[in-house]
């Protein structure tokens, strides 16, 4: 019953809490705590967060502190599966944010970095940090690092075919022969291509156009005012099937290959359902889904931030420019990996 299982849960909170406390006490300082899955945690990988025992002590109490608090979920009575996730989640983002290691004070590495630059990584942070509130966005990259044609969207090629919804590359043939059947990708809307072709030795694109394949990408245009009535028809017949007919068209092939990349594979999935209800299923010879769902009965933690609540959301703040900022998508995906996202970034940048 709730009781039993609230008293169990306290018992190995009670015992868990003097076996740490005993492994302090002078007569076995020094002594190591039986390895954990905790100890693994990247956030206390540093040696100091085990060398010095007040941070070693704090860290132990942040994870004993932390297990309970997630393990406790389990034990509600009287709520829905989806709702008991969504307080996982939420337990999980606030267990996340208290970490030690996210405080400049109770992380050693921060305090030794302070000591080291007499106070200017702090000073440096600061400014990081006012330059995005002036942004309105997390920095996860300097974005002057990067250069067209040299470490992003850097394989040869050219726009060959344009519409008010995207924009069709097609890449320079590198080998002497190509295979008779075209490849052509669909990237998702969110961050469009740029992933698949970054410098050459780690460039999808390129290496797929030295397999002697015929590559044509797709660039969809950045969501805008002009873009208000736009649906996910549209990205579907008027994107993902305008430019398959496009390519066999301009190649005079019966078919080709695609690729779909994350949401772009789902609206890939849903074309190639379209086509197959028209009989011209015939028009593509292979499909292949990179990171891409289909099936969403079970999407995972991205199910917990959309409902009717949510969407109502989503529309209040979209409806003053017909589209949702790309900054409020941003915050979204941080806070699935809150961990990753904005916390690693926060201790780093800040």
């Amino acid at each position: 019953d709730d009781a039993g299982k609230f008293a169990e849960a306290q018992a190995n909170f009670w015992s868990e809490g003097l076996r740490l406390w005993q492994h302090f006490l002078p007569a076995s300082a020094g002594e190591p705590l039986p390895e954990s899955p905790a100890d693994k945690d990247r956030r206390f990988s540093a040696p100091q967060w085990r060398s010095n025992p007040l941070f070693d002590l704090i860290r132990q109490s942040y994870l004993m502190l932390s297990d309970l608090l997630l393990k406790s979920i389990d034990n509600l009575e009287g709520i829905e599966p989806k709702q008991r996730e969504q307080i996982r989640f939420a337990t999980r983002a606030f267990v996340d944010a208290l970490s030690p290691s996210n405080f400049a004070f109770t992380n050693p590495q921060v305090i030794d970095r302070t000591i080291a630059t007499r106070g200017e990584n702090l000073l440096l942070g600061l400014k990081h940090m006012l330059d995005d509130l002036r942004k309105g966005q997390m920095t996860h990259t300097d974005a002057s690092a990067f250069e067209l044609g040299r470490n992003i969207a850097a394989t040869p090629g050219k726009v060959i075919h344009e519409t008010p919804l995207y924009q069709l590359i097609q890449y320079e043939p590198v080998t002497e022969q190509v295979n008779a059947v075209p490849l052509v990708i669909f990237p998702p809307w969110i961050n469009r291509f740029y992933i698949l072709d970054l410098n050459p030795n780690n460039s999808f694109i390129r290496w797929a156009v030295a397999q002697g394949l015929t590559v044509f990408v797709i660039s969809w245009k950045s969501a805008d005012s002009s873009m208000t009535d736009v649906t996910m028809d549209d990205y579907v017949v008027g994107g993902v099937i305008d430019a398959i007919d496009t390519v066999r068209d301009l190649l005079d092939v019966p078919a080709v290959h695609t690729i779909g990349y994350c949401v772009a594979g789902t609206a890939l999935a849903m074309a190639l359902a379209w086509l197959a209800a028209r009989g011209e299923d015939h028009k593509v010879a292979s499909a292949t889904f990179f990171t891409a769902q289909i099936d969403f009965t079970r999407a995972g933690d991205l199910t917990l931030l959309v409902d009717d609540q949510m969407l109502k959301l989503i529309e209040s703040i979209s409806a003053d420019k017909g589209f949702l900022d790309g900054r409020y998508m941003a915050a979204t995906f941080n806070l699935l990996r809150g961990r990753d996202l904005i916390w690693n970034y926060v201790v780093n940048n800040y």
